[in-house]
């Protein structure tokens, strides 16, 4: 039985280390898709994905070299007269960065910077989960993305 706290363990690791904290990009394992990864013992993550302002991707976590857990996500900015995809990075790394030193990927989280206010909601736990993020700018929801996930049983 995989151990759920462990999971959870390395996938802050993982995402802490790889798009929040710059790690180096691979070749793509897909045709036109960005990858980054992070391996740390027996468990390997795996972020792919496309696009660039607006971009959807999938996340993958192996134990042993079997698959245990992946999430998907798709974002975009939806108001282009307020925010650009550049300063949509900067406000979600800047946040995640925070949420990560909390030791943790999911439950919430709220973080003002100057491009905007980062908010995230999501539902359940490290098992199965779906939740959304965005950003606001000037009273207006100009980013958002959603994403969901959980553990892959065979």
């Amino acid at each position: 039985m995989l151990d759920i706290a462990m999971l959870n363990e390395f996938i802050v690791e993982a995402k802490a280390a790889t798009y929040v904290g710059g790690g180096v990009p691979r070749a793509p394992c897909r045709p036109g898709s960005h990858d980054i990864g992070y391996e740390s013992g027996d468990w390997r993550y795996l972020d792919s994905y496309f696009g660039g302002t607006d971009f959807a991707g999938q996340e993958v976590v192996w134990f042993a070299g079997e698959p245990v857990w992946a999430m998907n996500y798709f974002g975009c900015v939806i108001a282009p007269d307020l925010i650009n995809g550049g300063a949509a990075g900067t406000v979600i790394k800047a946040a995640l960065s925070a949420m990560y030193r909390e030791g943790r990927f999911l439950g919430g989280m709220e973080f003002d910077h100057p491009f905007g206010r980062y908010v995230d909601s999501s539902d359940g736990g490290c098992d199965s989960f779906s939740g959304q993020e965005y950003i606001m700018v000037e009273g207006r929801k100009a980013y958002v993305l959603d994403y969901r996930g959980g553990l892959v049983i065979p």
